[in-house]
């Protein structure tokens, strides 16, 4: 259950009209330092091999090893002096065109709180260890750092042209839940990938999920699941390129194409599609008779 302190309709008391408040970092408890380094501990010793080169340089060039919740001051001095982008603490979830201002603006909102020991596994919302582990690491990528700016700048456009549905499908499917060929082969980018211990072994070592060169007319038709693995990866094969489609696709017409046609169902494959892995989707079928 997501809880309630985190949903908000409004600023919260403390919060600006940009929906920011103070990290407080003084005010962690040793606990949640501890859940923290657990997590930490946990998922970086399965990344080697797994994640992307740019994930792992990332990760270490911004010393997130460094015990306890990262301090934002601290990480967005880093930063900045690498690819302009600062980490903006906010109490939850925020409306879409405060998100998409932030990130057009090289700002990256963060959750203040973390997950209870008992929600280790798996959490509704996002929460600092998500946000910081997850995604600040492809920050300090110049490239992708570069992508996330355009890509709220195309959230600011989508919003005026009711066409969100599908430019939310290309953040689940590259921000989230990507997929790079690298010359050692696959590797994960997206932060949920990275971020949860059992998806990033299911993304790349099960036999299940398609892995689908990425298209981005395919991707922003494509339905997604927010409650249970991906049964469809999108693979990039560089972030340059994903960089140049994204600057280079002239979004309206497209979103004109794909009102005019329909979304494509979560785990099937389609006529064009480039199949890196066609999936057994055995992990499906064994959910749907459970």
């Amino acid at each position: 259950m997501v809880e309630e302190t985190h949903v908000h309709e409004s600023p919260p008391e403390g919060a600006g009209a940009d929906w920011t408040v103070a990290q407080d970092w003084q005010h962690y408890a040793p606990e949640e330092h501890a859940t923290w380094d657990t997590l930490f501990a946990r998922q970086s010793a399965l990344l080697p091999g797994r994640a992307s080169e740019a994930y792992l340089r990332g990760l270490d060039v911004l010393k997130l090893s460094k015990p306890g919740i990262p301090d934002f001051a601290e990480l967005s001095d880093r930063l900045m002096k690498l690819t302009g982008w600062q980490v903006v603490a906010v109490p939850g979830l925020v409306p879409d065109d405060v998100f998409f201002d932030h990130m057009a603006n090289r700002r990256f909102v963060a959750g203040n709180f973390i997950r209870r020991p008992d929600q280790l596994d798996y959490l509704e919302e996002p929460d600092v260890f998500h946000d910081v582990f997850g995604h600040v690491p492809m920050l300090a990528d110049p490239v992708f750092a570069d992508y996330l700016a355009a890509y709220g700048r195309g959230g600011q456009r989508a919003l005026s042209m009711d066409a969100l549905k599908y430019l939310g499908r290309l953040y689940w499917y590259t921000v989230e839940f990507g997929l790079i060929a690298e010359p050692e082969g696959l590797r994960i980018y997206g932060s949920g990938i990275v971020s949860s211990f059992a998806e990033t072994r299911f993304a790349l070592d099960d036999p299940s999920p398609n892995r689908i060169g990425f298209d981005i007319a395919r991707v922003m038709r494509t339905e997604y699941r927010i409650d249970d693995f991906q049964q469809n990866y999108f693979v990039i094969p560089s972030f340059d390129e994903l960089l140049r489609i994204t600057v280079e696709t002239d979004f309206a017409p497209l979103y004109t194409e794909l009102k005019a046609r329909p979304d494509i169902p979560v785990a099937q494959i389609v006529p064009g599609d480039e199949i890196i892995t066609e999936g057994t989707q055995a992990y499906a079928r064994g959910k749907a008779s459970a």
